[in-house]
């Protein structure tokens, strides 16, 4: 059985996928782990713990199938940062991109000349979760830690030197560092002094087919076979775009998880310095923009299991899916603003919080449902209208990521965007990516697989769901702006 394996390294887990030569997943396995909060605002993890899910998912794999892979690539998490000895040694806990404690510092540079500079020529936006962010405020609080690292990494960088003993960082990773001229494709000077380092505490920056082969010498054996390719891809969000088949203008991709993301590739950086949306590098020749929100998936598990119970099953779930269907489009002038963590994109507030709004005694259990999904939907399409102010018209959507599974929430989605979606992957579609980018590489494939219609299942909006939806995104929009100052206020 012949396949290359694709492994996305993400926040909550290792997930690798079997990948035939035509391009088709046929396999997966996933590993979880956990983070650390030790005070407000934190989000750690210890890197050994996502070590061990890795090489437990690729032994599952192997097993599974029978075989070992004709190559392997790798997407990871972005805005991770680790400072390390010269051996790789961790010499904290891994910082991850749901990390707040660096806010003020993004508030503090998104004011100045300068730092708005350092996000056009590095594509990546002034918030906690950049690394730049959190290198500085690691010198001014914890100077113990920064004075002795030599070398500060991120996730993949540390999977990647277990593997091959080496410090290197994809184009793609070190775009969303805040760190990286994302067009000379070099560590961007300024933003170096910035952070107070020079490039020689950071990784050697290498193209996304950049290629090593597995040697059986090194202390961790047993992966895979002596010789096999392992390509170093790209970053998750970037796979995310190749593996759900939107790395061509005109098409976006959406992804809803715990967090979401709506991302359109282009031939150059899009800046957008009011919604501040991302500019990060997929290969030589593409540029995936667009912007992140915080509460997606992790809204409408929020909302479920404090109302509706902490351990529903499947079929529970499925209920109160069937149960949101039932609810007319827009829940009855109810709306939510879905910021219970915060939001990155468009807003970029780390002080905003979660509204309902025109709450009246008509509303069931049911109606707020439906007014959480109905609120990530207003959010990413809060993005989507950032990113398309400079794009290319973009004529349809490719979505991934476990809501697909939900048609009630798809059809949200088309409503609520007034685009045709398109559902392409069914599996991770950040792990198909970079299989789809260690297939090039290693000369397995010319070109990216293109699209199979027969493959695909479209969903179109419905016109009079999305006038409803029209006439509330504006609602939605403003009450943002209205209640900024009072949510600033309860934040303090």
């Amino acid at each position: 059985m012949e396949y290359v394996l694709g492994i996305d390294i993400g926040t909550g887990s290792v997930k690798a996928v079997a990948v035939d030569p035509d391009g088709k997943s046929f396999t997966e396995r996933q590993q979880h782990y956990g983070f650390n909060s030790p005070n407000p605002g934190y989000h750690e993890q210890d890197p050994g713990d996502i070590w061990k899910a890795f090489k437990e998912v690729v032994g599952e794999i192997i097993l599974k199938t029978g075989a070992q892979p004709l190559a392997v690539g790798l997407s990871s998490a972005m805005h991770s940062l680790i400072a390390v000895d010269e051996d790789c040694n961790a010499l904290a806990p891994m910082i991850t991109w749901a990390d707040n404690r660096s806010s003020v510092i993004a508030q503090r540079l998104r004011a100045t000349p300068e730092g708005m500079a350092i996000y056009t020529a590095t594509g990546t936006p002034l918030h906690a979760m950049s690394p730049l962010c959190k290198l500085i405020w690691l010198r001014e609080n914890n100077p113990d830690i920064y004075s002795k690292a030599q070398k500060f990494i991120g996730i993949k960088e540390f999977i990647w030197h277990k593997l091959f003993n080496e410090f290197v960082i994809d184009y793609s990773i070190a775009s969303s560092t805040g760190l990286f001229d994302i067009v000379n494709f070099e560590w961007y000077p300024d933003a170096l002094k910035m952070a107070g380092i020079n490039d020689k505490l950071l990784s050697r920056p290498v193209p996304a087919n950049y290629t090593e082969k597995y040697k059986v010498s090194l202390p961790d054996t047993g992966l895979f076979m002596p010789g096999t390719p392992v390509t170093i891809a790209a970053s998750d969000g970037c796979c995310a775009n190749l593996g759900s088949m939107a790395d061509k203008p005109g098409v976006a991709a959406i992804t809803i998880g715990t967090s979401g993301a709506v991302r359109v590739a282009s031939n150059k950086p899009l800046p957008n310095e009011a919604a501040m949306t991302f500019s990060y590098i997929l290969d030589d020749q593409t540029y995936i923009c667009g912007g992140p929100i915080n509460n997606g998936g992790i809204a409408i598990q929020w909302w479920l299991k404090n109302f509706s119970g902490p351990d529903l099953s499947t079929a529970e779930y499925e209920v109160a899916f069937e149960q949101i269907a039932a609810i007319p489009a827009g829940a009855n002038g109810l709306i939510f603003l879905p910021y219970l963590t915060g939001e990155r994109a468009p807003i970029w507030d780390s002080e905003s919080c979660g509204v309902f709004f025109g709450v009246k005694l008509q509303h069931t259990k049911d109606h707020f449902s439906r007014a959480v999904l109905e609120g990530i939907c207003f959010a990413l399409k809060d993005v989507l209208d950032a990113v398309q102010q400079n794009s290319e018209p973009i004529i349809q959507v490719n979505i991934s990521g476990g809501f697909v599974k939900s048609e009630v929430w798809v059809k949200l989605l088309a409503d609520i965007t007034w685009k045709n979606l398109a559902i392409v992957q069914s599996d991770d579609a950040s792990a198909v990516g970079a299989a789809f980018i260690a297939m090039k590489a290693c000369g397995l494939s010319q070109n990216y697989p293109a699209p199979l219609l027969s493959q695909m299942r479209f969903v179109k909006p419905d016109p009079e769901n999305a006038a409803v939806y029209a006439k509330q995104f504006e609602i939605y929009r403003q009450l943002y702006h209205d209640l900024k100052p009072t949510m600033h206020q309860v934040h303090q």
